[in-house]
């Protein structure tokens, strides 16, 4: 339910780093996101402030790190298809978390002798990994890191869902009031973010109809100069 909070962070660090346009509706809608999600995290069952901290700060990360591939893809000069940009990417992501699973897994795993190395686990696990960064290189090349978000609202639906019903883990009144309140703003953002890029393609398309119809006039007038007089 705190992921709810992607589009904020994604918004926020986009007009940081103007790749987002600042306007006050869209910020009263990404406002009242957050509200949801904290009435959502208050009512939960288990509420543990150390666990919201971390779960904030991976946000937050993973909206910087959303928005730098936007502007790694779709930057000036510079122009990397989803291959490339995980050629790059993902080498930089082994070497930040190797440390950590040196210094917090490997000691676990190393004392731990009913531990065996399943390589099917891991290699379908590899593939899954690999299949969902070249997804999400693909479309925040061609949407941007804010649709990819609002996309995954769905995925977090399925999570909660999944949750509740096959792990039966608390889910209490407050928690889907809350989130619900979350979900109708992330809702109403696809919509306005949707309404806009078909204002943008009408105008686009209408302005280059208006530049079609302009050289056919300039070409049909320099027919006629250089037609020979009687």
């Amino acid at each position: 339910m705190l992921k709810a909070l992607m589009p904020v962070a994604v918004y926020s660090i986009g007009v940081l780093f103007k790749k987002e346009g600042f306007k006050s509706e869209t910020m009263v809608n990404i406002l009242s996101i957050s509200f949801g999600v904290a009435i959502a995290a208050y009512g939960e069952a288990r509420f543990d402030v150390w666990g919201v901290v971390l779960q904030l700060g991976a946000v937050a990360f993973e909206a910087t790190r959303l928005v730098m591939i936007q502007i790694l893809l779709a930057s000036k000069g510079i122009t990397l298809n989803p291959i490339t940009s995980l050629y790059y990417v993902a080498p930089c992501c082994l070497a930040f978390l190797f440390v950590p699973w040196i210094v917090v897994e490997f000691p676990v795993l190393r004392d731990t002798s009913s531990f065996h190395f399943d390589y099917l686990v891991f290699g379908t696990n590899s593939f899954c990994a690999f299949a969902l960064n070249l997804a999400v290189f693909l479309l925040v090349g061609k949407t941007s890191a804010l649709t990819m978000n609002v996309a995954g609202v769905v995925k977090d639906w399925l999570l909660i869902a999944f949750s509740w019903s096959v792990i039966k883990d608390t889910v209490t009144p407050i928690n889907l009031f809350g989130y619900g309140i979350a979900f109708l703003g992330v809702a109403y953002y696809n919509h306005a973010k949707l309404r806009a890029l078909k204002a943008k393609e009408a105008q686009k398309s209408a302005q280059q109809s208006d530049e079609e119809s302009g050289r056919l006039l300039e070409e049909k007038e320099g027919g006629r100069k250089n037609e020979p007089e009687d």
